[in-house]
C-alpha cells in the first residue's frame, strides 16, 4: 500500500491541499525512513534509491564520457540535474505558470478561454482542492505529452527493428514509436488516443526525431492545465550528446490554441543509469483515489460550502 494517503491532520484541514502533489510524492519512502529532525539537504545530496531500494550512486564529478553510439537511445535514463528535476509541478520547465512575461504562452483567444476553464492545483490559475478539475486526479491516463511534462522521472528506452519503446516510471506506462517508414493512419478512420500515434526517424547518427498526432483532447499538456485540441502535433528531438547524456527537446504545435509553436522542453538533459536500475512504481489507483476523496476531497468540499 502506497503511503500517499497518510496525511497529517493539518493538511486535511487545509482546503488548498493540491491533488497533483500526491503524484509527485507517490513512490514509497526509502528504507530506512528519513530522520524528520535531520537538517534539509539538496536533492542531489539525498540518498537516491531505485525501485528495488538499491542506492543509485552519483556520477563522478570528473567523469569523462565516451562518444555517443550511432543510432542508439537504448538504456535507462533519469534527469541529469537530479532525480526530481523533471517534476515540473508549475507546468512545462521552459514555460512555468508564474506570471513572468518571458513565460507567457502565445495563446489564441480560444486557447486562453480553454486554459481559464481548466482548474489546476498549481500555477497562476491554481484553485482549492474543492474546485480542481484535473483529469489526472480522477485517474484518467496522464496522456502525452504530459507524461514528459509532469513528473518526468526515470524512463527506459528499448529499440527493435521496427519501433522504439519508451517505458515511463510515472503512471507505469509506455509508448510505441514506429520506425518502419509508415505514415500516420487516415484521420477519417483513426480515433484519438491518450498517447497518440507516433512515428520516428533518425535525422543523423545521434538525433532521433519523433512526431505524434491523434491525441485525445481530454488530456492536459502539463500540470498547469495548458490545453490542446485534437489537431495538436508534438515534435520530440532526442539528441545523444555522448554515451552518458541524452537531451530531449519537445515542441508544441496546435494553431487552434497557440499562435506559434513553443518549446516545452529545450535540450532537457537525461543521464544514463546502470543497467540494473529498477524503475519505481507510480500509479494512479482508483481505490486509493476513493480513499483520498473520503479523507481529503469531501471534507474540503464540505468546508468550502460552510465558508
Amino acid at each position: 500500500m502506497l503511503n500517499r494517503f497518510v496525511i497529517p491532520a493539518v493538511v486535511l484541514a487545509a482546503s488548498m491541499f493540491s491533488l497533483p502533489a500526491r503524484a509527485q510524492n507517490a513512490p514509497r519512502t526509502p528504507f530506512p525512513a528519513p530522520d524528520p529532525n535531520a537538517p534539509p539537504v539538496a536533492q542531489n545530496q539525498e540518498k537516491h534509491v531505485d525501485g528495488w531500494y538499491k542506492e543509485v550512486p552519483l556520477p563522478p564529478k570528473d567523469q569523462k564520457s565516451a562518444p555517443a553510439p550511432r543510432h542508439d537511445l537504448s538504456g535507462i535514463w533519469e534527469p541529469a540535474a537530479g532525480w526530481r528535476a523533471g517534476v515540473q509541478q508549475y507546468g512545462a520547465i521552459e514555460y512555468p505558470s508564474d506570471n513572468k512575461p518571458e513565460h507567457q504562452l502565445p495563446f489564441t483567444p480560444l486557447g486562453e478561454k480553454t486554459w481559464k476553464s481548466h482548474k489546476p492545483g498549481f500555477g497562476t490559475t491554481e484553485v482549492p482542492i474543492a474546485l480542481n478539475n484535473d483529469p489526472f486526479d480522477i485517474c484518467d491516463p496522464i496522456g502525452f505529452p504530459r507524461i514528459e511534462l509532469f513528473n518526468l522521472r526515470a524512463i527506459q528506452i528499448l529499440q527493435t527493428e521496427k519501433q522504439v519503446l519508451i517505458f515511463y516510471q510515472n503512471d507505469r506506462t509506455f509508448r510505441s514509436i514506429w520506425t518502419d517508414g509508415r505514415g500516420f493512419p487516415p484521420e477519417d478512420i483513426s480515433e484519438p488516443r491518450w498517447y497518440g500515434y507516433s512515428i520516428g526517424k533518425w535525422e543523423d547518427d545521434t538525433t532521433f526525431v519523433v512526431e505524434t498526432t491523434g491525441l485525445d483532447e481530454r488530456t492536459w499538456i502539463d500540470n498547469a492545465g495548458r490545453p490542446h485540441t485534437s489537431d495538436l502535433r508534438v515534435e520530440e528531438r532526442f539528441h545523444r550528446v555522448n554515451h552518458d547524456i541524452l537531451e530531449l527537446t519537445l515542441t508544441i504545435i496546435d494553431p487552434k490554441m497557440y499562435t506559434k509553436p513553443w518549446n516545452a522542453l529545450n535540450k532537457f538533459p537525461l543521464r544514463l543509469q546502470p543497467a540494473d536500475f529498477d524503475l519505481r512504481e507510480m500509479i494512479c489507483s482508483p481505490s486509493e483515489q476513493a480513499e483520498f476523496d473520503t479523507q481529503v476531497s469531501r471534507p474540503a468540499i464540505a468546508n468550502s460550502k460552510k465558508n
